[in-house]
């Protein structure tokens, strides 16, 4: 290790806050709005038959399982430290 990372003189390594619980906030809250409104679309799909409403169920669906995976992701990180 070089000599300037160990003599820092900065108070950041002693104040800084980690960003993975409010990550950890927005990827729940990603994943159940993304889920309720998957449903939502799927029944509007299905009761008037009109294939936006079956892209806007794929996105909707999309969005939670990009939520699930980074949930994974943040949880595998707190598992190991």
């Amino acid at each position: 290790m070089t000599m300037w990372l160990r003599d820092r003189q900065g108070t950041e390594p002693l104040t800084a806050r980690s960003p993975l619980g409010a990550r950890r906030v927005l990827s729940l809250l990603a994943l159940a709005l993304g889920a309720a409104a998957a449903v939502y679309f799927v029944t509007r799909a299905v009761s008037t038959g009109e294939e936006v409403w079956a892209w806007e169920a794929a996105i909707a669906a999309a969005v939670s399982l990009i939520a699930a995976v980074d949930l994974a992701v943040l949880s595998r990180r707190r598992t190991r430290g």
